[in-house]
Protein backbone atom coordinates (compact mmCIF):
# COMPACT_ATOMS: atom_id res chain seq x y z
CA UNK A 1 0.00 0.00 0.00
CA UNK A 2 1.52 3.28 -1.08
CA UNK A 3 1.45 6.54 0.79
CA UNK A 4 -0.37 9.37 -0.94
CA UNK A 5 0.82 12.95 -1.13
CA UNK A 6 -1.93 14.05 1.25
CA UNK A 7 -0.79 11.52 3.85
CA UNK A 8 2.82 12.67 3.54
CA UNK A 9 1.67 16.26 3.98
CA UNK A 10 -0.25 15.30 7.14
CA UNK A 11 2.85 13.55 8.50
CA UNK A 12 5.07 16.53 7.78
CA UNK A 13 2.54 18.94 9.29
CA UNK A 14 2.29 16.85 12.46
CA UNK A 15 6.06 16.85 12.86
CA UNK A 16 6.44 20.55 12.08
CA UNK A 17 3.80 21.42 14.71
CA UNK A 18 5.74 19.69 17.49
CA UNK A 19 7.43 21.99 19.99
CA UNK A 20 11.13 22.70 19.41
CA UNK A 21 12.10 20.59 22.42
CA UNK A 22 10.14 17.53 21.25
CA UNK A 23 12.01 14.27 20.97
CA UNK A 24 11.67 11.26 18.71
CA UNK A 25 9.24 9.68 21.17
CA UNK A 26 6.97 12.72 20.93
CA UNK A 27 7.01 12.48 17.13
CA UNK A 28 6.25 8.76 17.26
CA UNK A 29 3.34 9.35 19.65
CA UNK A 30 1.88 12.02 17.35
CA UNK A 31 2.28 9.86 14.25
CA UNK A 32 0.76 6.84 16.00
CA UNK A 33 -2.24 8.94 17.00
CA UNK A 34 -2.68 10.08 13.38
CA UNK A 35 -2.42 6.46 12.23
CA UNK A 36 -5.09 5.29 14.67
CA UNK A 37 -7.46 8.12 13.74
CA UNK A 38 -6.98 7.45 10.02
CA UNK A 39 -7.53 3.72 10.57
CA UNK A 40 -10.69 4.39 12.57
CA UNK A 41 -12.07 6.68 9.89
CA UNK A 42 -11.43 4.03 7.22
CA UNK A 43 -13.17 1.43 9.37
CA UNK A 44 -16.16 3.72 9.92
CA UNK A 45 -16.36 4.47 6.20
CA UNK A 46 -16.32 0.71 5.58
CA UNK A 47 -19.21 0.16 7.98
CA UNK A 48 -17.08 -1.36 10.74
CA UNK A 49 -18.86 0.34 13.61
CA UNK A 50 -19.91 -0.68 17.08
CA UNK A 51 -22.95 0.55 18.98
CA UNK A 52 -22.85 2.99 21.87
CA UNK A 53 -23.96 0.19 24.17
CA UNK A 54 -21.04 -2.01 23.04
CA UNK A 55 -18.65 0.86 23.76
CA UNK A 56 -20.15 1.24 27.24
CA UNK A 57 -19.78 -2.50 27.86
CA UNK A 58 -16.17 -2.59 26.70
CA UNK A 59 -15.26 0.48 28.75
CA UNK A 60 -16.89 -0.99 31.87
CA UNK A 61 -14.84 -4.19 31.48
CA UNK A 62 -11.66 -2.20 30.84
CA UNK A 63 -12.25 0.03 33.87
CA UNK A 64 -12.82 -3.00 36.10
CA UNK A 65 -9.53 -4.46 34.81
CA UNK A 66 -7.67 -1.20 35.47
CA UNK A 67 -9.11 -0.97 38.99
CA UNK A 68 -8.15 -4.59 39.70
CA UNK A 69 -4.62 -3.92 38.44
CA UNK A 70 -4.20 -1.03 40.82
CA UNK A 71 -4.80 1.81 38.39
CA UNK A 72 -2.38 0.71 35.70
Amino acid sequence: MGVGVETKQQIMKAIMELPDDAGVGDAMDRLYLLYKVEKGLRQADGGELISHEEVRSRMAKWLKYVDAAGGR
